[in-house]
């Protein structure tokens, strides 16, 4: 025996509920996008990606379950034919919840439920970064230079700066004295 839901049922029993959620689930699949109570919304997400789920396996027995639950052929067509080839790639998250604003008569919390069919983007995994990072860098090899080598490499930077100094018209930088 199922485990009824906590709390307040959305309308009279079960039947009802089971009904209203089979509606909601219908005009889902028609419009793409309803908006509804919070509440209504979270209990449809659950029925509505079984449903999709069942669309995505397309044989004859998926069809039938699907009409059990929703009675208009034409619905049922539009999700198979439709939805169902849209988010093929998708593992799961058919829906997506959105809480738009308060309604005016009774100040209820409504919301967007719409179908997510943009197509999937491929994160890259972890498992291709992480070996290059684990491999070692190799570091090139510093070479050392004598302190006679670099006192001549000083003295033609002075004599480059002077000749370019002479050139330009100003004063040369005076030479250090050792």
């Amino acid at each position: 025996m199922p485990k009824p839901t906590k709390g307040a049922r959305l309308g009279g029993g079960p039947a009802h509920e089971r009904l209203m959620l089979a509606n909601l689930a219908a005009a889902l699949f028609t419009h793409k996008r309803i908006e509804t109570t919070e509440t209504k919304a979270k209990r449809l997400r659950p029925v509505a990606e079984r449903l999709i789920t069942f669309a995505k396996r397309g044989d004859l027995h998926a069809r039938r379950r699907v009409l059990g639950v929703i009675g208009d052929k034409s619905v049922v067509h539009e999700l198979f034919t439709e939805i169902a080839p849209l988010v093929a790639e998708r593992d799961g998250g058919y829906t997506r919840i959105t809480k738009t604003r308060f309604r005016k008569g009774d100040n209820a919390p409504m919301a967007v439920i719409e179908l997510v069919l943009e197509p999937v983007v491929k994160k890259a995994s972890n498992k291709t970064a992480a070996p290059a990072a684990a491999a070692p860098v190799e570091e090139a090899p510093v070479e050392e230079t004598s302190t006679e080598e670099t006192g001549a490499e000083e003295t033609e930077v002075v004599e480059t700066e002077a000749a370019s100094a002479e050139e330009t018209g100003t004063e040369a930088p005076a030479e250090d004295a050792k």
